[in-house]
């Protein structure tokens, strides 16, 4: 991949590709592998875009679908062990993707959602209007809205501890 690609195609959108990924992953070192993927996927699928949307609304599109490709693998080759019980950090090392507590808590209770209600929730809060949502889970706004909401309710009784 060359630098000015990743620097003029990739870079100004890495918040995008770092909510996405955090959403769908529990550990840095996961985090890193899926951050990773999408910047190799991004680059190896340039010539595929074709300019019917945005840039980002593609970039969204394609780091959402590669995240629930790489879960849908893990899920299959599943291993049972206990990744909380080991430190990806070195000591004195901040471990920035999951720093803040209370963002933390934001991202544990959005995973509690489905696959798709993530997706949803995190283009909500990237304040990206219902059409372009929309497109890029491909339903309609009208149903974005209404799940919107439905998400909210839901991620209010999860950080409210109603929900276990």
């Amino acid at each position: 991949m060359s630098s000015d690609f990743y620097t003029v195609s990739i870079l100004p959108y890495s918040g995008i590709i770092i909510k996405i990924c955090r959403a769908y992953t529990d550990s840095q070192e996961d985090f890193e592998d899926y951050y990773q993927e999408v910047c190799l996927q991004i680059w190896r699928s340039k010539d595929q875009f074709r300019g019917d949307s945005k840039w980002s609304t593609w970039i969204y599109r394609l780091s959402l679908n590669i995240c629930l490709t790489l879960i849908r693998k893990k899920k299959k080759t599943r291993q049972f062990f206990n990744s909380d019980a080991i430190d990806h950090t070195e000591e004195g090392e901040e471990n920035t993707a999951f720093s803040n507590e209370n963002l933390g808590l934001l991202y544990e209770a959005i995973k509690r959602l489905s696959e798709i209600d993530r997706a949803v929730i995190l283009l909500y809060l990237e304040e990206k209007p219902n059409k372009e949502i929309a497109e890029i889970i491909g339903t309609t706004p009208n149903n974005i809205a209404v799940r919107v909401i439905r998400i909210k309710e839901r991620l209010k009784k999860i950080l409210d501890g109603k929900i276990n």
